[in-house]
């Protein structure tokens, strides 16, 4: 039996929810961001009056002000989006027990079993986004498809308050045309691969040979050949299963500011390490690091990147982390906290990591670091955390202990 998958998204879900307690925000341009009283703070999410002045979710507020004079920012609730993320969820559940989260504001469902006593997949998605709507006072997209890769292609296709429906007859003429880095899972460095190999749509990376995305990405290259060939088979989980780690985090307040380079790379490596080991401890590699930065005024800015392929090692969350602090945060403003999150998670050993190691010394040098820091649990695993650490971070007047950090994150059951 052909499957029938939903992708629902949320239309920009912490804005929706902002509106929800403030109906007045509906009726001007408004967006919500981490520091409204900061140029350098970020979009998080913006009404359609903000989306018509083309402001973007991640850039600055000072550049979103720039676009539009008149934008109103609202600071974020995090709590109560929570909640509301929850609600659309215990929706979806009316529908099927198949309802798997991906982040606060997505989940893809699998309506198979239930098209017998609730009609197709169109019309349980109609029904979803009346629902939702009427409910909560949110709106949201679904894509309807034979897979999860190509549900969350419809869920974008279309926004807001809309269904679209990728079939098997109808696939190549709406998701092939469409650019290859709208894709799931296709990261900054596949994109980069496939521009010089002119590949620059879904329909390229389809027609693409296989052997050469695997010699060039690895793995996820015939993965990624897959998925634009509509051959992904992955399963939709129950809201009945054991749910693994979503995310393994590590934060920390330090017992004074950071202030500077120096103190940064400190903070960092110190919590890159902690995330590491415990990716490791669990048999995980993550394809996502974000990094929360927190100023003494408890102003929080976060960021995160997409791999291309998986890593538990330290020192590449550590490089990616201070990559994306760097993009943000003005190395002259203090720091009181940060926090550091892997998610996305495979399991095992992902093997050669070729996007990130292409030359043969690389690759060489990726092993020596695997090997060295799992040298380094074995010490740690037997004479305790504190038996061995970085040069960098010992004798710090900064609080770094091996206790010091809190865990975001952790194995539970739903």
């Amino acid at each position: 039996m052909e499957r029938t998958i939903l992708h629902c998204d949320c239309n920009g879900f912490y804005a929706s929810v902002e509106c929800v307690f403030r109906p007045e925000l509906k009726e001007v341009p408004m967006a919500v961001c981490g520091d409204p009283e900061s140029r350098k703070g970020i979009i998080l999410a913006k009404n359609e009056l903000a989306k018509q002045y083309n402001v973007a979710t991640a850039e600055t507020v000072w550049q979103a002000k720039q676009k539009c004079p008149g934008l109103v920012l609202v600071r974020p609730h995090h709590d109560a989006y929570q909640a509301f993320s929850k609600k659309v969820n215990a929706i979806y559940a009316r529908y099927t027990e198949q309802v798997e989260p991906f982040g606060i504001d997505e989940s893809w469902l699998d309506v198979t079993g239930s098209r017998m006593l609730f009609g197709s997949g169109k019309k349980i998605a109609d029904e979803l986004r009346e629902t939702v709507k009427r409910e909560l006072g949110l709106t949201i997209s679904v894509g309807v498809s034979f897979n999860k890769v190509f549900a969350k292609l419809g869920s974008d296709y279309k926004k807001p308050d809309a269904t679209t429906i990728i079939s098997r007859q109808n696939f190549k003429s709406l998701v092939w045309p469409l650019p290859a880095e709208a894709l799931l899972y296709v990261g900054k460095a596949s994109k980069e691969v496939f521009r010089k190999l002119g590949i620059n749509t879904i329909g390229d990376l389809a027609a693409a040979g296989e052997e050469v995305l695997t010699a060039k990405l690895g793995k996820i290259g015939a993965q990624l050949h897959a998925y634009a060939n509509g051959e992904d088979v992955s399963p939709v989980a129950s809201i009945y299963d054991k749910q693994e780690a979503k995310s393994v985090g590590n934060g920390m307040t330090f017992k004074r500011n950071l202030l500077g380079m120096e103190d940064i790379r400190s903070g960092v490596l110190f919590l890159s390490d902690s995330v590491a080991a415990r990716l490791r401890k669990y048999g995980y590699q993550c394809r996502t690091v974000s990094i929360a930065v927190k100023d003494p005024q408890f102003h929080t800015v976060q960021k995160q990147m997409t791999l291309d392929s998986p890593t538990d090692l330290a020192k590449d969350i550590y490089d990616i982390s201070i990559e994306l602090l760097l993009s943000f945060w003005e190395l002259q403003k203090p720091i009181r906290a940060i926090t550091i999150t892997a998610s996305h998670f495979d399991e095992g050993d992902g093997g050669k990591q070729l996007s990130f190691f292409e030359k043969e010394e690389d690759h060489f040098q990726h092993e020596r670091q695997k090997s060295l820091e799992q040298a380094v649990d074995g010490i740690r695993g037997k004479y305790g955390k504190a038996s061995i650490s970085y040069a960098q971070i010992l004798k710090n007047d900064l609080g770094i202990t091996p206790d010091a950090v809190r865990d975001r994150g952790t194995k539970t059951e739903k």
